[in-house]
């Protein structure tokens, strides 16, 4: 039971005339009997809330970014009409900041027997699961008084998906893909090391691309046509250690990979290879595997959806024996960690023939912008100590990278916003050379 502000308004006004010309207990009995009477009744006439149905329907999954609708259907069997102010109770972090008041409350008018529906529309600036929590009913009588008050629990879960904002790199990387297959209106050959077919020659061709044995068979020209290799392994190894918690921007360099990660499985998907993902940095966080070409991205969208960092120092030995035993035949392994010096020259480098000796190995790292902007500073002598320290932390980041190169390991490190791309780069590069 909950009184409103018009019961304190009328209270405050009967005491007026009782303190100027009666004051004493006879007096306020006179003006808070029939207050406290119509406030019974109207508490009377209200219906009640404990009794109310509720059921839920709508969107279960979002990209973070986007906004998801979930309908509340609240059904009235009481013989009184319902009025009733409703607050839809969902985590901080399914609104943006200072939306959540309109976005989560709604007047409600039902009459007896009957029932409608309200529409919570979420906008979640977190990946995860976001869980309703309790729904809160205000129920208020015919006057508008006194009004009951309830909360019921109508479980309902939301799962928040990464963003994929690399995906506009995808159809520029499908047009490289299909020049390497041969399939576009180029005069150069598809690249590649698998043969697919013969045709005719026609001027631009390489000459070392005939087939001197297939043009003897027959009247004109003809040249192999090359195709870059299918049916590959890529397992993609993303470190959820401490270093992929440090934030980038407005994000931590966990999401950057994770979008990489999304990128290259797509395109390797349509390329015709096998992914895998693990997540790894004491233990197996996520792992997927021997999916189909049509289900490898929904699973690692779902997979990836509720992946946090782990504030732990990844254990780069059981990393690699993880990776091994996901990928016993030779693969290409990307892994998605970071380019600091301690935690690869300590860590990684040690481990690092275990991999390389059987697969091909890709390293893709997060550059801090910041960095770069900091060692173009000059004009004070802060911004100069600034811009020398940026310099040491670029050369540190070249030298690990350089040390890793020297192990057979391809190195991609670049900011937020060009590592999908640049990664996706690599590993066409790859595929061009036959290297996977």
């Amino acid at each position: 039971m909950t009184l409103t502000g018009r019961t304190a308004l009328l209270a405050a006004l009967g005491s007026l005339p009782v303190g100027i010309w009666d004051p004493g207990w006879t007096g306020i009995l006179a003006v808070n009997a029939p207050l406290a009477l119509a406030c019974a009744c109207d508490f009377a006439l209200a219906a009640p809330v404990r009794r109310l149905g509720l059921t839920r329907a709508g969107d279960t999954s979002v990209r973070l970014g986007d906004t998801a609708d979930v309908t509340l259907t609240v059904t009235n069997p009481s013989r009184r009409p319902l009025r009733a102010h409703l607050r839809d109770a969902w985590p901080p972090s399914s609104w943006q900041s200072g939306t959540e008041m309109a976005a989560s409350r709604h007047t409600l008018k039902i009459p007896a027997g009957e029932r409608r529906r309200v529409t919570t529309r979420l906008r979640p600036t977190r990946r995860g699961d976001r869980q309703s929590e309790r729904v809160t009913i205000r129920s208020y009588g015919p006057l508008g008084l006194i009004a009951r008050q309830g909360s019921h629990r109508v479980p309902w879960t939301v799962r928040v998906l990464p963003p994929f904002a690399s995906r506009k790199h995808l159809p520029s990387k499908l047009a490289r893909l299909r020049e390497l297959d041969g399939r576009t209106s180029v005069l150069t050959r598809g690249e590649g090391t698998e043969f697919d077919s013969l045709r005719e020659y026609v001027p631009g061709d390489d000459t070392r691309s005939i087939d001197w044995r297939a043009t003897a068979r027959h009247t004109n020209v003809a040249v192999r046509i090359w195709r870059p290799e299918r049916d590959r392994r890529i397992l993609l190894v993303l470190d959820t250690g401490r270093t992929s918690a440090g934030r980038v921007g407005d994000a931590p360099r966990l999401d950057a990979s994770m979008d990489a990660a999304l990128l290259l499985a797509a395109l390797a998907s349509r390329a015709g290879d096998r992914v895998d993902l693990l997540a790894y940095d004491r233990r197996v966080r996520a792992l997927v595997q021997r999916r189909t070409a049509g289900d490898v991205l929904p699973a690692l969208v779902n997979a990836l959806s509720t992946l946090e960092p782990e504030i732990v120092e990844t254990n780069a030995r059981g990393l690699t024996t993880t990776a091994l035993k996901s990928s016993p035949r030779r693969s290409l392994i990307v892994l998605l960690t970071t380019l600091d010096a301690a935690p690869i020259e300590e860590g990684l480098l040690p481990v690092l023939p275990q991999l390389t000796q059987r697969h091909t190995v890709l390293l893709a790292s997060v550059a801090d912008p910041h960095i770069a902007d900091m060692a173009k500073g000059r004009g004070s002598t802060e911004t100069v100590y600034e811009a020398a320290a940026a310099a040491q932390a670029q050369s540190e980041r070249h030298r690990t990278a350089e040390k890793l190169r020297r192990h057979g390991v391809t190195v991609v490190d670049a900011t937020p916003d060009e590592l999908a791309p640049s990664l996706a780069d690599a590993y066409l590069t790859l595929k061009a050379a036959g290297r996977l």
